[in-house]
């Protein structure tokens, strides 16, 4: 079941790609390294506090009769969600923005189509995320509330800003028009609502079962941060804004977590 107040929750995300990927119509070329790096570490920061926060500690507290092994549940789910997205990885091609050769199996697909797959890659997991926490308000027995799932979905909104901005600007300097670069940043955020529904629909069949989906979902977007957008951050010059930025992405999450929550 899909409520309104769930439907802000799903849509939230995607909103911040749609946002981000219309900075094609008011920049003129792509996005300065300083700023592209500072993004970058705001977006790893949001995903590590969610994790936490948002993920991995209402996990751990909805297992806590299990007394000293409350922490197992998180942390096989948290494991699985690593192996999942390194599977994923290795199944999908795609190219990260700085990156010089693709990832995943070789293809013939234009670089510009390879830069959407990497972001929807980066996307998945915030999909799932959203889908697992929105389900435990919905089960109504997790603890889990409503307030929960807004924080959750606005501080992945906020992270998907510069995802959206970080495919439509690429494309628009190699010559995309800024119609179809904005079209194809937008839609690299549609992964997330489809994601969110389907993880809703699936996870409301094994509610026991929450406390792993919870540490699955953080799992996953640890891997992101891990794997991809701290070595972006951290390429050439200017990597101690994305450090700093780093924190005050993990502070803002954090605050709107414990406030909203």
């Amino acid at each position: 079941m899909v409520t309104n107040e769930v439907l802000i929750g799903v849509l939230l995300p995607l909103a911040g790609t749609v946002l981000g990927a219309a900075c094609v119509f008011f920049m003129r070329r792509e996005m300065n390294q300083a700023v592209h790096h500072g993004l970058l570490g705001l977006a790893s920061g949001v995903m590590t506090a969610a994790s936490v926060w948002s993920l991995l500690i209402p996990a751990m507290d909805q297992a806590e009769t299990m007394g000293k092994w409350a922490f197992f549940p998180a942390a096989m789910g948290l494991w699985i969600g690593f192996l999942f997205l390194l599977l994923i990885d290795h199944l999908i091609p795609h190219l990260h923005k700085n990156g010089s050769e693709a990832e995943g199996p070789k293809c013939k697909l234009p670089k510009s189509a390879m830069m959407v797959l990497a972001v929807i890659l980066h996307n998945i997991p915030e999909g799932m995320a959203v889908g697992v926490v929105c389900a435990g308000w919905l089960s109504g027995q997790s603890g889990i509330g409503m307030t929960a799932v807004i924080a959750l979905a606005l501080g992945i909104a906020i992270q998907n800003f510069p995802e959206g901005a970080i495919v439509s600007l690429p494309l628009r300097s190699e010559g995309v028009s800024r119609s179809k670069a904005f079209a194809w940043g937008a839609l690299s955020g549609i992964v997330e609502p489809i994601g969110t529904i389907l993880t809703i629909c699936l996870a409301e069949l094994f509610v026991p079962a929450l406390p792993y989906l919870l540490g699955f979902a953080a799992g996953a977007m640890l891997y992101v941060v891990v794997e991809d957008l701290i070595p972006e951050m951290s390429l050439g010059k200017h990597s101690n804004i994305g450090t700093l930025c780093f924190a005050a992405g993990f502070v803002l999450m954090m605050a709107l977590d414990v406030a909203l929550g």
